[in-house]
């Protein structure tokens, strides 16, 4: 079977799973839907299997075509990368190392450490998506990243974690407010204070919305919104109480006259998690930032990584 799984058929059979359809993919690829259909019927004979499920809204991967799936985008992202090693030795051409995060590393944490990172290794680039934590997630397992920093609530599937560890959530207020100075806040004493909340979704918000459901309190934010940096800038002008993860206000408390003080009672602790595509061979620019990445991570106060190794999950 090994000789007939080649790129083309590979790379269309993925843009199907990808797409839901050959119309779609034909679309994407600019290839014909004929050229794209014999290519698929192609890797169901060499497998004797179907691969999809062919419904009027679409097309659906079968049991069979879950297992190709993760194997097919393996073998095009390290096919993809022999040529560009090939290209780099040739050409000199610079290393290109794609991340995925969510919008609380993208503010100050990765861009530094990308900085850090590039004073010793010049010749690798970077390319940093930021969007919600799911997505950076499906971004790696797509192989459209390399790596994901994000957080996560659940156990993720179809993705190697690297590295997790727990990152506890802070009250975050001006240095001037009536609690600055207290060494832990229930959820209590803060709702008696003008409040600024991300919007529902968020993990920040899960975690806040679930511990005062729990503990029976009524919180009532005067400031709602999608972005990290307005709720951050909003409690400098106002004085009002927002939450965010250390991550988040690394090294800019200080000069912005904010502190961070823990929270008591029921909220829990998010995971931050490094993601990489399940039994993908990473690719040495990639495999040298993650390390480097981790390493900065294990030195972040208050981020105590988990006890149990990281693991693979199921494709």
């Amino acid at each position: 079977m090994a000789h007939i799984l080649h790129s083309t058929a590979l790379r269309y059979f993925v843009e199907v799973a990808n797409s839901g359809s050959i119309a779609e993919a034909s679309v994407r690829l600019h290839v014909a839907t004929s050229a794209i259909s014999r290519q698929i019927a192609k890797l169901e004979y060499e497998v004797n299997a179907q691969l999809f499920d062919r419904q009027s809204r679409g097309m659906t991967l079968s049991s069979a075509g879950e297992a190709l799936l993760g194997y097919a985008r393996r073998s095009l992202l390290e096919a993809e990368q022999i040529v560009h090693d090939i290209d780099s030795a040739q050409n000199s051409l610079a290393s290109v190392v794609k991340l995925a995060c969510s919008e609380g590393f993208a503010t100050d944490f990765l861009p530094s450490l990308i900085h850090l990172f590039r004073q010793i290794n010049p010749r690798v680039h970077f390319e940093l998506a930021v969007t919600r934590p799911a997505d950076a997630t499906q971004l790696v397992r797509t192989g459209d990243a390399d790596l994901a920093l994000t957080f996560s609530l659940t156990v993720q599937t179809g993705v190697h974690i690297m590295h997790a560890c727990r990152a506890p959530v802070f009250a975050l207020m001006r240095s001037d407010h009536p609690l600055a100075k207290r060494r832990q806040l229930s959820l209590a004493e803060i709702a008696e204070h003008e409040l600024l909340l991300s919007e529902p979704g968020t993990t920040i918000r899960t975690l806040i919305d679930v511990a005062a459901g729990a503990e029976g309190i009524a919180l009532a934010p005067v400031f709602v919104t999608n972005n990290s940096q307005a709720l951050y800038r909003y409690a400098q002008l106002s004085g009002a109480i927002t939450f965010s993860g250390a991550l988040t206000v690394r090294g800019k408390q200080q000069n912005d006259a904010l502190v961070a003080v823990p929270l008591a009672g029921k909220v829990h602790q998010r995971r931050v998690e490094v993601q990489t595509m399940t039994g993908r061979i990473l690719p040495v620019a990639v495999r040298e930032f993650a390390d480097f990445l981790i390493a900065e991570l294990k030195r972040v106060p208050g981020m105590a990584r988990e006890t149990r190794t990281p693991r693979q999950t199921r494709d």
